[in-house]
């Protein structure tokens, strides 16, 4: 699996960190669903979770609020042909404005560790990795790292 060996696999971590695009083509190799989404265009926790939905298509019913995404995520199956069966998420550009600050950023994190901690007791991997966009440009902000 190259470079998803050396992640946790069950972890919410900054993007910074590593290369995307390897990531990307690990998921690939490794037979894991990708969920990319580029928050570039949200300013607020409405935008941010309408953003997710759409990109990760989410189901109609979708309630666009942090328990609703919680359970529409662990909804979700890995492939089921996979030899070793994950997801790798990508949240980029997470906003970083007076209406989606560091406590909105948090706790929609703490969602995706939740969800990380669901999936360790299934053995499915779950790796997060996001940025934050602040000003025009983006940076990796320090979380929590690896989920138990």
């Amino acid at each position: 699996m190259g470079t998803l060996s050396n992640i946790p696999p069950h972890a919410v971590l900054p993007l910074s960190a590593y290369d995307r695009d390897a990531l990307e083509r690990a998921a690939e190799r490794a037979d894991q669903r990708l969920l990319r989404v580029d928050l570039s265009h949200a300013t607020d926790k409405r935008g941010v979770l309408a953003a997710i939905a759409s990109a990760f298509s989410l189901p109609a019913h979708f309630g666009h609020n942090l328990d609703a995404l919680y359970d529409c995520v662990t909804d979700m199956t890995p492939r089921v042909e996979a030899e070793q069966p994950g997801f790798l998420v990508i949240l980029e550009n997470l906003p970083d404005t007076a209406d989606f600050g560091r406590e909105q950023r948090d706790a929609l994190l703490d969602v995706f560790r939740d969800a990380a901690d669901f999936f360790f007791d299934r053995k499915t991997a779950f790796r997060v990795f996001y940025s934050v966009r602040t000003g025009g440009s983006h940076r990796a902000i320090a979380g929590r790292g690896r989920c138990p």
